[in-house]
C-alpha cells in the first residue's frame, strides 16, 4: 500500500510500512522513513508506483485550465477530489485526482486553502485583482529583460537614464530600473557605473559630479520658492563714516566693510561693518527656513549656490553707493601703539564709498606701496589713492594683530603655499558644463588686502564671541584645545580658546548672507546691543537651547559636504586645466609616502596632490619632475612616473624640516580657493570660499 501526503507544504509520495489510527510509517522512494499523521494522508494507492503517481499527478495539473476548473468548482469549501470528480469525470482516476491537488495548491489566487487537501475558490473580484497583479509583475520582469538587454547592447532606456542617480547610490532594490542595471551587470560582467557609461546614460564628467551633488544636497532643485524680501527698519540712524570693502569681483554678496576715523589725531576707530540681514529677518519665518535648510552659500569654480534669494541678497549687501543696514563694531585703538582701548557695537546704516575689488588692486596694494609713500604706482584708481593712508594704518594694524596672535599660537602662522583662483573663461556666471575654458592663477596667502581683511574679521568674531558669554547669551563658538597633531576644530555653544587663531573665543559672525551660524550669532548680537545685561531673556535663543545643538550639527555635515563638492570641482578643473593645456609632465614637490603604496606628490605650481611611481622612500620635500598618465574625469584621479629628481637630499631634508602640518600633507585633492575672498581666519588649508575659515 502507498500513500501521497503532505509535509511542511510539500506533496510526497511512498510506501506505508505500518499504520494506526492516528499515524503511519512511510518509506520514500529515497530509502527515507517518516512518520506521518493520519490527517496528513490525503491519498492511498496500490498502483501505480508513488514516482510513477507522482509524474501522472504533475501532467494532469498542467493540464488542467485554470478559469474552467475555477468555473466547476463549487461555492462552499470542497476536496480535491470533489473538483477531480466535477472537472474530470464521477470516475476520476489517482493522477487526476493528485493532479486537481497540485493545480490548485500551486494557484492561490483561484483557490484559498481550507484544510489538508480542501480549499474554497476565491470571489471574482478578489481573482480580477490577482491576474492582474500576475500580469503586471510578468509585463514587470519582461521590462527588466529587455531594458537589461537594451544596456547590454549599449542604449540606455530613458527611464534608467531619468533614476540614474538613485540607482547609484540609493537604490530602491525593488525597483524594475535598478533590477535592470544588475542584471545587465551580471550578465555582461561590467560594473554599474561603466556598463551606465558605455550605455551613454551619462552625458559628461561634470554632469556627472554636479547631477550627483544635487540628488545629494538639492533634490528639489536650487531655485526658491517666492517670497517677499523683508526691508530693513527705517528708524535706523546714519552712520558718519565712508566705509569700504574688500571682495574679489565676482562677490555679490558683500558682507563686510571697514572705515578709519581720527588718523593723525593719537586715537582712531576702526568701523568694522557687517551686513545685517538679521535686522529684518525672523527667526522661524519662511525665509528663516530657507536659510536653515541651506546653511551655506555653495561656491565652486565658475557657479554658486546661494544661502538666500538674490532679493534678500540686494537689499543687504554692502553695495557701494548707498546706505545699508549694517551691525558696526567700532574698535577705538592707540594709533601709536595700536593698543585696543574699547570696543562698541552699533546698529545703524553705514554708507559704503567703494567696493575694492582685490584681484584688481593686489599688484598695486602691495607692502611696499603701503609703507612707502614715495612708490607710485601707474594707473592706480582715484579712489585707491584716497584712502592710501587708512589701508596703510589697517596693514599695520593687521601686521600687529597677526604677530600677537602667533604669541598665543605658539608658531607662525604658514603661507608658504599660494591661493589658487579659478576662472572659466565664458559662463558669465552662468551654470557651467564641464566644456569651458578654466584659467588658474595664484595669489599669494597673507597679501596686505587679504591680511587686513582676515584680521579686521578675526577682531570681530573674537569680540562678539567674549560679548556674549559676558551677557550670558548662547552664540555658536569654534574652538579648538591646541595645535597638537589630531585636535580638530569643533562648534560648540561655549566660549573656548581657538588655539588655531590663537584667541580666547571665537564665534563666526561676519558672514551672515552666505552661513547661518553667523545669522544665528547676528540676531543674538542684536539682542546685546538692544537689551544690554537683560540680553539672555530676549535674545531669540536661550541658554541650552536644543535648537542651537540642532543648528550646529546640521551645519557642520552639510558645510562640510559643500567643502567636499567645491574641492572635488576644484580638482576637476585641475585636470581639464592639464587636458586643455597638453600639460604631460609637472614638476612635484613629496609631502607623504605612503608605505606599501605609491607616494603622493603635491603639483608646484597647480593646486593638485596625486600618487606617483617610482618616489618610494624618498624623503619628505624631495621635487620631482614627473610624467602624467591618463586622466579620469569621473573618479578624478591622475596618477604619475617619476621621471628624474631635481634636487640633491641635503636641499630636500632642510625641506622637510621646516614641515607642514601631517594631516595637510595627506590630503589627496586640491589645496585651492574658488573667486572670492573675505572674512579669513586660516582655521582650514582647503577654504570654502569667500571663506578661509
Amino acid at each position: 500500500m502507498h500513500a501521497l501526503f503532505e509535509d511542511s507544504g510539500k506533496f510526497l509520495a511512498g510506501r506505508i510500512l505500518s499504520e494506526t489510527d492516528t499515524s503511519a510509517q512511510v518509506e520514500l522512494e529515497s530509502g527515507k522513513r517518516v512518520k506521518v499523521k493520519a490527517t496528513h494522508i490525503l491519498l492511498k494507492f496500490d498502483k501505480p508506483s508513488p514516482t510513477e503517481l507522482m509524474l501522472q499527478a504533475q501532467a494532469v495539473a498542467s493540464s488542467i485550465e485554470l478559469d474552467l476548473a475555477w468555473e466547476f468548482a463549487p461555492e462552499e469549501e470542497f476536496g480535491f477530489a470533489d473538483l477531480a470528480r466535477d472537472y474530470f469525470s464521477e470516475q476520476a482516476t489517482l493522477a487526476q485526482q493528485a493532479g486537481a491537488l497540485f493545480c490548485m495548491h500551486e494557484s492561490p489566487h483561484y483557490f484559498r486553502r481550507a484544510g489538508k487537501g480542501r480549499f474554497k475558490k476565491a470571489s471574482a473580484d478578489v481573482l480580477q485583482q490577482a491576474l492582474a497583479a500576475i500580469e503586471k509583475k510578468k509585463a514587470i520582469l519582461q521590462q527588466v529583460a529587455d531594458w537589461a538587454q537594451a544596456l547590454g547592447q549599449g542604449d540606455c532606456p530613458q527611464p534608467i537614464r531619468d533614476q540614474l542617480y538613485k540607482i547609484l547610490f540609493k537604490p530602491d532594490k525593488n525597483a524594475p530600473e535598478y533590477k535592470a542595471v544588475v542584471e545587465a551587470s551580471r550578465s555582461t560582467h561590467t560594473a554599474p557605473l561603466v556598463l551606465l557609461q558605455q550605455a551613454g546614460a551619462i552625458d559628461s564628467a561634470y554632469q556627472f559630479h554636479w547631477q550627483r551633488f544635487l540628488f545629494d544636497n538639492f533634490p528639489k532643485g536650487t531655485g526658491f520658492p517666492t517670497l517677499e524680501a523683508p526691508q530693513p527698519p527705517e528708524d535706523l540712524p546714519l552712520a558718519p563714516v565712508q566705509a569700504y570693502s574688500i571682495d574679489d569681483s565676482h562677490t555679490t554678496e558683500i558682507d563686510d566693510a571697514l572705515s578709519v576715523q581720527g588718523l593723525g589725531t593719537g586715537t582712531v576707530v576702526l568701523g568694522i561693518h557687517i551686513a545685517a540681514p538679521g535686522l529684518a529677518m525672523v527667526p522661524g519665518s519662511s525665509l528663516d527656513q530657507l536659510g536653515r535648510n541651506r546653511l551655506s552659500t555653495v561656491y565652486m569654480p565658475g557657479y554658486k549656490i546661494t544661502m538666500l534669494p538674490d532679493a534678500v541678497v540686494q537689499i543687504y549687501t554692502l553695495d557701494e553707493g548707498r546706505a545699508n543696514p549694517a551691525v558696526s563694531l567700532y574698535v577705538t585703538i592707540n594709533e601709536e601703539s595700536l593698543e585696543i582701548i574699547g570696543t562698541e557695537t552699533k546698529l545703524e546704516r553705514v554708507p559704503v564709498a567703494v567696493n575694492l575689488r582685490h584681484d584688481r588692486l593686489d599688484h598695486i596694494v602691495t607692502e611696499g606701496w603701503l609703507t612707502d609713500p614715495s612708490v607710485q604706482v601707474p594707473e592706480t584708481p582715484e579712489a585707491l589713492l584716497c584712502l592710501r593712508e587708512q589701508l596703510a594704518f589697517l596693514y599695520r594694524l593687521a601686521k600687529q594683530l597677526k604677530a600677537q596672535r602667533e604669541v598665543v599660537r605658539g608658531k607662525p602662522e604658514n603661507f608658504n603655499r599660494p591661493d589658487y583662483n579659478f576662472r572659466l573663461q565664458g559662463n558669465d556666471g552662468a551654470e557651467p558644463d564641464g566644456s569651458e575654458t578654466v584659467q588658474i592663477t595664484t595669489r599669494q596667502r597673507g597679501a596686505p588686502l587679504d591680511l587686513i581683511v582676515a584680521e579686521a574679521a578675526i577682531v570681530a568674531n573674537s569680540t562678539w564671541g567674549a560679548w556674549l558669554a559676558e551677557l550670558g547669551v548662547p552664540g555658536i563658538y569654534r574652538s579648538q584645545a591646541s595645535m597638537a597633531p589630531g585636535v580638530k576644530v569643533r562648534m560648540g555653544t561655549k566660549a573656548l580658546p581657538h588655539a588655531g587663531i590663537g584667541v580666547k573665543s571665537y564665534a563666526w559672525a561676519t558672514s551672515p548672507l552666505r552661513r547661518y551660524v553667523d545669522l544665528v550669532n547676528q540676531w543674538q548680537i542684536i539682542a546685546c546691543v538692544r537689551h544690554g545685561n537683560m540680553a539672555a531673556l530676549a535674545a531669540p535663543f536661550k541658554p541650552k537651547s536644543a535648537e542651537l545643538f540642532s543648528i550646529i550639527s546640521s551645519f557642520d555635515a552639510t558645510y562640510g559636504a559643500y567643502n567636499s563638492y567645491q574641492a572635488s570641482m576644484e580638482r576637476f578643473w585641475t585636470l581639464k586645466y592639464l587636458q586643455q593645456n597638453a600639460i604631460t609632465e609637472l614638476e612635484a614637490t613629496v609631502i607623504k609616502d605612503v608605505p606599501g603604496g605609491d607616494c603622493l606628490v603635491r603639483a608646484d605650481t597647480l593646486p593638485l596632490v596625486f600618487a606617483v611611481l617610482g618616489a618610494q622612500n624618498l624623503p619628505r620635500g624631495a621635487r620631482l619632475r614627473v610624467k602624467l598618465g591618463a586622466i579620469d574625469e569621473m573618479a578624478l584621479d591622475v596618477h604619475g612616473t617619476v621621471l628624474e629628481r631635481l634636487d640633491n637630499p641635503v636641499d630636500s631634508s632642510a625641506m622637510a624640516a621646516e614641515g607642514e602640518d601631517e594631516e595637510d600633507a595627506a590630503t589627496a585633492g586640491p589645496i585651492a580657493i574658488a573667486v572670492d575672498l573675505s572674512d579669513a581666519d586660516a582655521e582650514n588649508s582647503v577654504p570654502m570660499a569667500p571663506s578661509v575659515g
